[in-house]
């Protein structure tokens, strides 16, 4: 994965959740503290944020950083031998995601 498509999935991602939480662009450049420019130009792919920028914005958005750079299902329209190696990943890693907290869980028992 070249740069440019982690930088896209990040702007494809920022907008998505943008939607899905009903806000304008201003709105969430106004939640996160930061211009619209910017919201837009990381939304439209035109140059990479700062670190402290997308910690406002998954913020504003309440989510974790991660979720800014996972695949969208559009991407797995194609059952690539590369498509299937990502979502192995995807899925051992949300596995043992949840392994830990049900462990902690039974700790705090």
């Amino acid at each position: 994965m070249i740069s440019n498509d982690i930088q896209n999935r990040l702007g494809e991602n920022v907008k998505r959740i943008r939607k899905e939480r009903k806000l304008t662009q201003f709105e969430l450049a106004e939640k996160a503290e930061l211009s619209e420019e910017t919201v837009k130009n990381i939304e439209l792919s035109r140059c990479w944020t700062s670190d402290k920028n997308l910690a406002k914005i998954t913020k504003a958005l309440d989510v974790d950083i991660h979720t800014l750079f996972l695949p969208i299902s559009s991407s797995f329209k194609e059952e690539s031998k590369n498509i299937k190696v990502i979502k192995k990943a995807i899925t051992k890693n949300l596995k043992e995601y949840i392994d830990t907290i049900l462990d902690e869980i039974e700790r705090e028992k």
